[in-house]
């Protein structure tokens, strides 16, 4: 990569690097469907999807000036109209309002009426097994960014979110998501009463995963084509929505009354994708 692909900024308030001001405080998505990416590895994830993924687009980079040449092979697959900006630590601290360590930073562009390829094919083939999962009132970014990590662990083909469920491109849930939410196929703003009627006649098995289910996760057995679906932390899954599907819990010691969700959601996971051979 030439050396004039590389942008200096020595004022914070440069209006080019806007976007990346006090990053902390502020939710892109919500205005714009904008995002910011923090880290190499979520920064090589979003050059990758932006490669098989049409809802994803690189807008501009923020690089800090002692990280370029660690990553000039990373950036050397960015394309060449994306904007690469850089600065030393202070200036790059004062754009983003707090202490940079990672000092990667890269604005997205969410097109919420892109696809992904690889979920296409897929879904292109009826006989693959088929894991999704779905969300009920998530609001925790991290949270979600550790179901979203799971989820690509565990070979889940896409995850569904309602209204009630946190935004999966927020600065937060991508790092914890270790750039997962970037990978795994989501869709948003779904009614789950409605999701567990279409995807009941599309032939999947649906199984509720709550303190209060009916049977352990160990003991069910999930069909080629399975949904599990998750509830936010306490309340759990409503009652008129568990009364619509088969439930599983997770058995566990006195003391507490329940796992946290993401935890919870990684070990239903493990089970379930074990059984269907997808790990």
């Amino acid at each position: 990569m030439a050396d004039e692909r590389i942008i200096e900024i020595s004022q914070a308030d440069d209006p080019r690097i806007a976007e990346f001001c006090n990053i902390k405080e502020r939710d892109l998505t919500r205005k714009s469907d904008q995002f910011i990416a923090e880290g190499k590895v979520v920064l090589q994830h979003l050059i990758h999807s932006q490669i098989s993924d049409r809802r994803f687009e690189i807008v501009k980079i923020l690089i800090l000036k002692n990280r370029l040449d660690g990553i000039r092979d990373v950036l050397e697959e960015v394309p060449l109209n994306t904007p690469i900006y850089t600065a030393d630590k202070s200036v790059m601290n004062e754009i983003a309002g707090f202490e940079m360590h990672r000092g990667i930073l890269a604005l997205g562009q969410y097109n919420r009426d892109g696809d992904n390829a690889d979920q296409v094919a897929k879904e292109g083939n009826a006989d693959a097994p088929s894991l999704v999962l779905a969300a009920c009132g998530i609001s925790n970014h991290d949270n979600l960014g550790s179901i979203f990590r799971n989820a690509s662990a565990f070979g889940v083909e896409k995850i569904l979110l309602d209204s009630t469920s946190c935004h999966p491109l927020y600065r937060k849930a991508i790092r914890v998501s270790v750039g997962s939410a970037l990978t795994v196929p989501f869709e948003l703003d779904v009614d789950i009463m409605t999701l567990i009627e279409d995807y009941t006649e599309q032939g999947y098995s649906i199984y509720g995963l709550s303190p209060r289910g009916t049977q352990m996760i160990d003991a069910l057995e999930p069909s080629q084509k399975t949904l599990l679906l998750l509830g936010t932390e306490g309340e759990g899954l409503p009652d008129e929505i568990m009364a619509q599907i088969k439930t599983a819990k997770i058995s566990q010691s006195d003391g507490l009354d329940s796992l946290n969700v993401a935890t919870a959601s990684g070990i239903a996971l493990w089970q379930i994708a074990r059984q269907m051979k997808l790990v």
